[in-house]
């Protein structure tokens, strides 16, 4: 069973190459070490290394974190980047 009261968080890291990865975590620094040592990572990065997380947006429970993350995903890159520079 999950711990309810962890906090979720969409994340977007931006790549070597300029690139951006969204996804969901509760715990951004192993999830973001697991993406620069790719081991347990997304394939995305196999490309290019992950170089840094730009953005960040906590949700109380995976479902909303989901949702955010999926929209987010579909947005043009134009988009992401003023998300980004909101933060």
């Amino acid at each position: 069973m999950t711990n309810s009261k962890s906090t979720w968080f969409v994340y977007i890291v931006e790549a070597e190459n300029g690139h951006f990865y969204t996804g969901i975590t509760t715990d951004l620094v192993r999830r973001f070490s697991e993406h620069q040592s790719k081991r347990a990572g997304a394939r995305f990065f196999n490309t290019s290394p992950a170089k840094q997380i730009v953005f960040t947006e906590p949700h109380l429970d995976r479902s909303s974190a989901s949702k955010r993350e999926a929209t987010i995903k579909k947005l043009p890159r134009k988009a992401k980047i003023s998300l980004i520079e909101q933060q």
